[in-house]
């Protein structure tokens, strides 16, 4: 099917399924139209995370417009209109293949959340054409890939905000703040943590690839895989080929707050202890992990990891803590509690809002969501700071990775603290991948 009769007909089913003209109200067309000084929006990845951006977008409504949107999913655009009717225009322009979106120069700035394959390679492509880019987290699917978006930002001198979207928190801003100042003493140890309890994802059988699926620019830069029916659209996340496990999928938000704590960058030294133990399935990757990374000045962090056993640790599911000489904070995306020596609370803070969950009903929608949008839209309207740019991203990254490698090798990592780069030759045969012929990223 040619691109543009294939791109009507998406629209076209998308409208219908919906319920949807092409009608829109006078009311509507100001609230998505409005002054020459509004972001034009591409959002690409519309299944889970992208309703947060498109959440987002809409709570700044005044500062944004949703110009394109692009999926391989043709199901999903019918959704949108659902949920964001009152905000995204029915004529918007609909893409199945990201090229075409940045072929569109009515798109200022493209939102990224693909799989995690997708991330570096689309966010390159992104900034080689002229977009500011807001990159889902983890950046990069390897290493290497971290290395040619910093090179890439550089070059372009494009936007490019990751979604750690906790850098955004006024809480968290506020007592890192005052870690930094002395409050707990000279801070030591961080401990992150998440637990869930996901079931079994079974074992895949080869299928056809469905008739709403682009199966073939699904796997984009990814070597060739075929079609199986426990892939597609989460899945992934515990395959190598795509996914990059729970460490990078959920550990990356907290072990990036514990760095921040820390005021560490690239760890000396690497450990890591776990394995799939809960189901006898396709899982590649870690269903519990313990990650422990050490730093030049003495700091450690350590990253616990349960993806199928939900206990919580402090009650709850997901956090950091950090421990200083004179006390500890505990915090999250809802705020913090601030702790003497003697583990007396001294003081806690709520986050104002709705904070993000890990919930996939909510598919983690929160007020963060929206301060870390607003940031990254007043960054390329009035050259404000970035809170989560490219150049800390990708060291919080490198630790997820560097876990990862020190998991699968099964040996320690010594680390090189100016490359990143452990010692390790099994380890760095992971620090890149190998692409789908005509896929590779440029620089």
């Amino acid at each position: 099917m040619k691109n543009t009769t294939r791109r009507s007909f998406i629209r076209n089913t998308a409208l219908a399924g919906a319920g949807l003209s092409y009608s829109i109200s006078a009311k509507s067309y100001s609230n998505i139209i409005g002054s020459n000084d509004r972001v034009n929006l591409a959002v690409a990845g519309l299944n889970g995370r992208g309703n947060a951006h498109l959440s987002a977008a809409r709570n700044l409504a005044g500062k944004t417009k949703i110009a394109a949107l692009c999926d391989v999913d043709n199901r999903v655009f019918s959704k949108v209109f659902e949920r964001y009717g009152d905000f995204v225009d029915k004529k918007v322009s609909i893409y199945e293949d990201i090229r075409e979106v940045l072929e569109d120069k009515n798109v200022d700035a493209l939102t990224i959340a693909t799989p995690d394959h997708w991330h570096a390679p689309m966010a390159i492509m992104g900034m080689q054409s002229g977009k500011h880019v807001f990159l889902e987290k983890p950046c990069c699917h390897n290493p290497a890939e971290g290395d040619l978006l910093l090179e890439v930002q550089k070059q372009t001198g494009k936007k490019l905000q990751i979604g750690n979207q906790q850098r955004s928190s006024i809480t968290s801003n506020k007592i890192i703040g005052e870690i930094r100042e002395g409050v707990i003493g000279k801070p030591v140890y961080a401990k992150a943590w998440y637990a869930n309890t996901r079931g079994s994802i079974g074992v895949g059988k080869e299928a056809q690839v469905p008739d709403w699926l682009n199966w073939d620019l699904w796997q984009g830069p990814a070597p060739r895989a075929a079609f199986k029916d426990n892939y597609v659209h989460y899945n992934w996340h515990w395959f190598w080929n795509w996914g990059t496990g729970e460490i990078n999928n959920n550990g990356l938000h907290e072990l990036d707050i514990c760095r921040w704590a820390l005021g560490v960058d690239i760890p000396n030294h690497v450990t890591s202890s776990g394995g799939r133990y809960h189901y006898n399935d396709d899982w590649e990757f870690y269903d519990t992990q313990v990650a422990s990374f050490q730093f030049d000045g003495g700091e450690m962090i350590t990253w616990e990891g349960r993806s199928c056993n939900g206990y919580p640790f402090n009650n709850r599911g997901r956090g950091a803590s950090i421990h200083g000489e004179e006390g500890t904070v505990l915090l999250d995306r809802a705020g913090f509690e601030l702790y003497d020596k003697d583990s007396k609370l001294i003081r806690e803070e709520k986050e104002k809002g709705a904070n993000a969950t890990a919930s996939q009903d909510t598919m983690g929608i929160g007020g963060l969501d929206n301060l870390h949008m607003l940031n990254f839209i007043q960054a390329i309207q009035q050259d404000e700071p970035l809170n989560s740019p490219i150049e800390e991203g990708i060291k919080s990254t490198l630790l997820c990775h560097l876990g990862n490698m020190s998991q699968k090798t099964g040996q320690e990592l010594k680390v090189d603290t100016k490359t990143g780069k452990p010692s390790n030759e099994g380890a760095m045969k992971m620090w890149s991948r190998s692409y789908q012929e005509g896929w590779e990223p440029k620089v």
